[in-house]
């Protein structure tokens, strides 16, 4: 699934090719896509300009005039290309924006679990779920005061804490597994019983791990690619995701992969220390 550092890098890459251009029609090929009202997503579009395009955590929130956002969650293997209206339809191609300059938006989902939004600019956290999401890596909310308070309350271990958004957004398995080895802690520790000197230090990892990842444009494990179709450059850096039966970059211990909640968690038994 696309992370913070992914659905960054979509953004950045997609303002160039869609921002002023107007919206002509709507295709809806895999109606299900839009959560909202498909006939008002229809209506309601043609005529409306690509002001800008925001994010929150791994939502994309597309600004329109009138004001109007989509917000869209790419879920698993959501993509966005530019096309042309009369290009061939690849199969996974669910979504059409076509422009009145004569090229089109295409939203591609292989698995088809990812979700489109209409809703009024600014709404966002009341009508749509990144109202019950916790504040993301970087921002002045996730503070050290906040992130030992908030883990301070969870009983449950440190990676499904760091996995459910609700203490801090934009975290998904990969940047979870590489930030809990950098700060030497067992992913199933009790997030309660973490000592606040380590929660400073995973939250001093998330933020700078996040920061890495995005300026190197993403991680590209699976399917992931940008909006120019280009793979991300941060798999290069991964030092447990994806390297479970190697040495320990540390202390040359292997590295073991284990399930968490049906999650695939890659650690080193010796290093990361285990908090009950």
């Amino acid at each position: 699934m696309p992370e913070m550092p992914e659905v960054e890098t979509v953004r950045r890459t997609l303002i160039p090719l869609v921002k002023g251009k107007t919206i002509e029609k709507v295709i809806l090929w895999y109606p299900k896509i839009v959560a909202t009202d498909h006939e008002h997503f229809l209506t309601e579009l043609p005529g409306k300009e690509i002001i800008d395009i925001d994010r929150y955590a791994k939502y994309l929130l597309i600004r329109l005039s009138d004001n109007l956002t989509i917000v869209s969650h790419l879920r698993m293997e959501g993509k966005y290309h530019l096309t042309t209206p009369n290009a061939p339809k690849d199969k996974h191609d669910h979504v059409e924006f076509i422009f009145t300059d004569g090229t089109a938006l295409r939203y591609n989902d292989v698995r088809k679990f990812g979700r489109m939004q209409l809703i009024l600019t600014g709404t966002e956290k009341q009508v749509t779920a990144i109202g019950k999401l916790g504040p993301e890596p970087n921002s002045p909310e996730f503070s050290d005061q906040y992130f030992i308070a908030s883990l301070k309350r969870k009983k449950k271990n440190i990676k499904n804490t760091l996995l459910d958004q609700k203490t801090v957004a934009g975290l998904g398995n990969i940047y979870v597994d590489e930030t809990l080895w950098q700060s030497g802690i067992h992913p199933l520790s009790s997030a309660n019983k973490i000592p606040a000197d380590k929660v400073k230090e995973l939250r001093r990892n998330i933020n700078e791990t996040i920061t890495i990842a995005t300026k190197e444009r993403g991680t590209t494990v699976h399917t992931y690619l940008d909006a120019n179709g280009q793979t991300g450059g941060y798999q290069k850096m991964l030092k447990v995701y994806g390297h479970a039966g190697e040495a320990c970059s540390k202390c040359g211990t292997t590295l073991e992969k284990i399930k968490v909640s049906g999650r695939g968690t890659t650690f080193c038994p010796k290093c990361q220390v285990m908090y009950q």
